[in-house]
């Protein structure tokens, strides 16, 4: 369909065609592998850095810096992230539903246990919130207050591990009990405590991203302070756009990037 539309708009598209270098005096001047071209107008539909292997690079950001745009600063975001310190490598696999907080935002939806730390929709949700130095607040039980839940039970003779494994996978009550994993009557109140602490209120911290070769989008970019809302054009470089996800706009998992690089696209589109 976009071959098509293209072909009806007579539209030339080049492959393997690589841009050297971006100049303007009166219009713009592009010099690529293939020959120099030259525009009124110079639309920059880049994207971020996401996904080197299929062609992403700085180039939108190069071209942005040159005409003395500001940049919010990248990084890797909708993504998996690196528990700092232990790494449950053998929980690889397990999911389990959880709501993840930073901040003022939260998400519920499934956590997943990678080999370095976790991922899943709530926390690549919750990447585009992350802050380095702050840890994220995980609730791995949310509708139960584990540690009222294990005191009605502390006169049983079930292990913890048991009792949790009816409420999330074995491996993983297995896992997160085997500090304190005796009958339930054998627990004391501090054990209880820190169980229920763990269970709702885990506060995990993470060292980093896994990288923009599995980061669904690139945070930051092109600042929107630079741009017009209703065009995209650049304030201080007439005729040049960007659009998509090269500009500091990020959305949430579920098709809102896609919108925002349409919807963008449509607004540039429009204005020339």
């Amino acid at each position: 369909m976009l071959l098509t539309e293209c072909r009806r708009s007579r539209v030339e598209i080049r492959t393997g065609c690589t841009v050297t270098s971006v100049a303007k005096d009166g219009t713009f001047r592009i010099e690529t592998n293939q020959g120099i071209l030259e525009s009124k107008n110079l639309i920059i539909a880049s994207g971020g850095l996401s996904f080197s292997k299929i062609g992403a690079t700085d180039l939108g950001y190069r071209i942005a810096r040159q005409f003395g745009l500001k940049i919010v600063e990248t990084r890797p975001s909708l993504v998996g992230l690196v528990l700092d310190g232990k790494k449950y490598a053998d929980l690889a696999g397990v999911s389990i539903d959880s709501v993840v907080s930073s901040g003022k935002e939260s998400f519920r939806e499934n956590i997943l246990f990678t080999h370095r730390g976790l991922s899943g929709p709530a926390i690549i949700q919750i990447s585009n919130y992350w802050q380095k130095s702050d840890p994220v607040l995980i609730d791995l039980l949310p509708e139960t207050d584990v540690a009222e839940m294990l005191t009605a039970n502390r006169h049983g003779r079930r292990t913890l591990a048991n009792f949790l494994g009816e409420l999330v996978p074995q491996r993983f009550a297995d896992a997160f009990a085997a500090n304190a994993n005796k009958p339930l009557s054998e627990l004391s109140n501090r054990d209880i405590d820190d169980i229920g602490a763990l269970f709702n209120s885990w506060q995990a911290k993470f060292s980093e991203t896994e990288g923009y070769d599995r980061a669904e989008v690139t945070l930051g970019g092109v600042s929107t302070a630079e741009l017009s809302s209703k065009t995209m054009e650049a304030k201080r470089v007439p005729g040049l756009y960007f659009v998509g996800e090269v500009i500091d706009v990020t959305g949430w998992l579920g098709g809102y990037n896609f919108q925002w690089a349409w919807s963008s696209g449509f607004a540039v589109g429009n204005a020339i």
